[in-house]
């Protein structure tokens, strides 16, 4: 069963979004809040594998907000609705714990859907995303076959929304080695960011959280 926690400032959209997630039944609303300052009270408590957001007009504030409540717990699955994509930040939001990023117009099938992938690991985003960072025609020609065992560990965890210190300290190895793979992780796939190497690794099936 999939615990998922709405977020939405619009009380007719978080009772429609919560009723679109009951409505399946491998998913049950743990709790349903109008803002991020809520969701940080009550978040360690409700434990929800999936946190769905209704991005709203504030979307600057929203990434640093996520940021705040990502370093006080284990990291937060987030999948976010929004009305246009030129709103969003796509590697702000990413870096702040967004695993998944979808229009609001999207069906509810295509909305059930991306939350049950973000539970398993997977980053769901719209394919205008995908196609606005021009990954495609970058990718090494075998990028799964030159990255070592702990490069694909490395770029997990980098799929995750960890930083380099938080990389080091969960695979026990120094900062410098770190930045050593992600440089590596860089130049095996053509990429020149951390949102690049991440749209990589959704491509090739690489980032499982």
């Amino acid at each position: 069963m999939i615990g998922v926690m709405v977020v939405a400032a619009s009380p007719v959209v978080r009772a429609g979004l919560s009723a679109m997630v009951a409505s399946n039944p491998q998913m049950t609303v743990v709790g349903s809040v109008s803002d991020l300052d809520i969701l940080a009270r009550e978040v360690k408590q409700l434990q929800p594998d999936v946190v769905l957001l209704d991005l709203g007009n504030d979307s600057p504030v929203v990434w640093d907000k996520l940021l705040l409540i990502q370093e006080e717990q284990d990291p937060l699955r987030v999948m976010v609705i929004v009305e246009e994509l030129t709103d969003i930040d796509t590697e702000a939001a990413l870096r702040s714990g967004v695993r998944g990023i979808l229009l609001d117009i999207s069906t509810e099938l295509e909305i059930l859907t991306a939350i049950e992938a973000i539970a398993l690991g997977l980053v769901v985003l719209h394919p205008d995303i995908l196609e606005s960072f021009s990954i495609r025609e970058k990718v090494a020609p075998n990028p799964v076959q030159s990255l070592t065992p702990r490069e694909i560990e490395v770029l997990q965890m980098l799929g995750s929304g960890l930083g380099n210190k938080a990389i080091a300290k969960n695979l026990h190895i120094s900062d410098h080695t770190v930045k050593f793979h992600v440089s590596s992780i860089f130049q095996k796939l053509a990429v020149s960011t951390r949102t690049e190497a991440v749209t990589v690794g959704v491509r090739l099936g690489l980032i499982l959280l």
